[in-house]
C-alpha cells in the first residue's frame, strides 16, 4: 500500500511539475535587500526610455546601484507590438539580466525603424543576431509564459501605480516625476538614504 501512494505522489509531482508555468524573471539590477526600490516601467520603442538609458541611467548606477543603495527593477510596459516583441526577446535568456535590454535600448536608432510590424520584427532580429548568438528568436516570440509575464507587468503598472506614459519611475511605492532630470532624482534618492 505504501509503495502505491509513494509511486501516486511521485506522478502527481511529475504532471503537475510538466505542466507548470515556467517562473520569468524580473530584469534587475543592485542589492536585493536595498533600502531603495525603483520600478521603471518601459517600452523599448520609447525614445525618452532610450535617452534615460543612455543619459540618466549610467550615473544612477554609479551613484546608487553599485554602490549597494539602490535596487532597480526593469517592468514592461509597452507601447506597441514592436515593443511587446523587443520585450520577448529580451527576457528570452531569463536570467534576470539586463544586458540585453540596455542593449536593445542604447541601439533603438538600428533596430526601431519600418513601415510594418514585420519591418520591425526584421530589423530587430537582424539587430539580436548580430549581438546575441545563441537566442532561438522565433522561440523567443511564441513564449507565452514570457507574454503574459509582460502583459501582467503592464497590467500592474496600471492597476497599481496609474502609469499612463513610458518612462514611469516608481521609488518605494510612490511615482517619481520627471524621470529626465538626474539631479531632482539624486537629490530624492539622497533624501531617503
Amino acid at each position: 500500500m505504501k509503495k502505491k501512494i509513494f509511486i501516486f505522489l511521485i506522478l502527481i509531482f511529475y504532471f503537475n511539475s510538466a505542466f507548470a508555468e515556467k517562473k520569468v524573471e524580473t530584469i534587475y539590477e543592485g542589492n536585493k535587500n536595498a533600502k531603495i526600490i525603483i520600478i521603471v516601467f518601459e517600452s523599448l520603442t520609447c525614445g525618452a526610455c532610450g535617452n534615460f538609458h543612455k543619459n540618466v541611467y549610467p550615473d544612477l548606477k554609479k551613484d546608487f546601484i553599485d554602490t549597494g543603495l539602490v535596487k532597480i527593477e526593469f517592468r514592461n510596459f509597452p507601447l506597441d507590438l514592436a515593443a511587446f516583441n523587443a520585450s520577448k526577446i529580451a527576457h528570452c535568456k531569463n536570467d534576470g539580466k539586463s544586458d540585453l535590454l540596455h542593449n536593445l535600448f542604447e541601439n533603438q536608432n538600428e533596430w526601431v525603424k519600418g513601415q510594418t510590424i514585420e519591418d520591425f520584427n526584421l530589423n530587430l532580429k537582424k539587430f539580436v543576431r548580430k549581438n546575441e548568438k545563441n537566442l532561438d528568436l522565433d522561440a523567443c516570440l511564441i513564449d507565452k509564459d514570457i507574454e503574459d509575464h509582460i502583459l501582467n507587468d503592464r497590467i500592474d503598472g496600471v492597476k497599481n501605480y496609474e502609469v499612463e506614459a513610458t518612462p514611469t519611475l516608481i521609488i518605494n511605492d510612490k511615482k517619481f516625476d520627471n524621470p529626465q532630470n538626474y539631479k531632482k532624482l539624486k537629490k530624492t534618492l539622497e533624501k531617503m538614504i
